[in-house]
């Protein structure tokens, strides 16, 4: 069989599988498509004053746990909605019904993250006047959501501790678009062999400038300076 394209031609003669150029090609329309969506959705959640995130991480990095704390802290100040991505299930979307936000649910079914088309139809579902700040949580994946822009003002990756120090060094492109990493679980410090220090270097030297925070979705240790950002950026328009 043949490897490249899965055809039964053991010697390729006959494979019509595309060139390396064509699959550029293609992958290069792909994008160009997705960003036309992407500045349309930004021109809309600027034009509305509404602060967008498109929240990345791992499956299992803490992400949905993280907006629920998120949401019951700021939900009283901000007018909040979230668009949750994942490839089945809608078990995230109904944890954040709970915290009475508005939530529309996105099955990207065999596809690893949420494009800008996907969340332009997402909107639908929310009045838009009353929105201050909209979260996207992403499907559940450190390389291909971070090649794709949402139209969102900001990119925050969730990492946590349990995934070790050396992701920013084999996952670079998505801490590389993001401004802010939440250091996530720093409540189970105590229980492993984790150097946060180390973990910083490696995000810093992918993105020198980027906002580092240690939190702990479950305890709330560390969220206030994210909600103070959240706030900062989203009443001052720094979007």
């Amino acid at each position: 069989m043949c490897i490249t394209c899965g055809c039964g031609d053991h010697d390729h003669h006959h494979c019509n599988f595309r060139s390396d150029a064509q699959v550029i090609s293609i992958e290069t329309d792909i994008l160009a498509k997705n960003n036309q969506f992407a500045k349309s959705n930004r021109q809309l959640f600027t034009g509305r004053n509404i602060f967008a995130l498109n929240l990345l991480g791992s499956p299992g990095s803490g992400k949905t746990t993280i907006l629920e704390q998120t949401l019951d802290s700021l939900g009283m100040h901000l007018r909040c909605a979230v668009i949750e991505g994942d490839q089945q299930t809608d078990n995230d979307a109904v944890r954040i019904a709970a915290t009475g936000v508005p939530v529309e649910q996105v099955n990207t079914g065999a596809g690893c993250h949420l494009d800008a088309r996907m969340v332009c139809l997402a909107l639908k579902a929310f009045d838009l006047e009353k929105l201050d700040l909209l979260f996207i949580e992403n499907v559940g994946n450190l390389v291909c959501p971070g090649a794709f822009d949402l139209g969102e003002h900001h990119k925050v990756v969730v990492l946590s501790v349990t995934e070790g120090e050396d992701k920013p060094l084999k996952y670079p492109q998505i801490f590389r678009a993001a401004q802010v990493v939440l250091l996530n679980k720093v409540d189970l410090l105590p229980y492993l062999d984790y150097h946060v220090e180390k973990c910083k270097e490696m995000v810093r030297r992918i993105n020198p400038a980027i906002t580092i925070l240690e939190v702990s979705g479950k305890s709330g240790s560390g969220m206030d300076a994210w909600y103070r950002w959240l706030w900062e950026m989203s009443v001052k328009g720094e979007g």
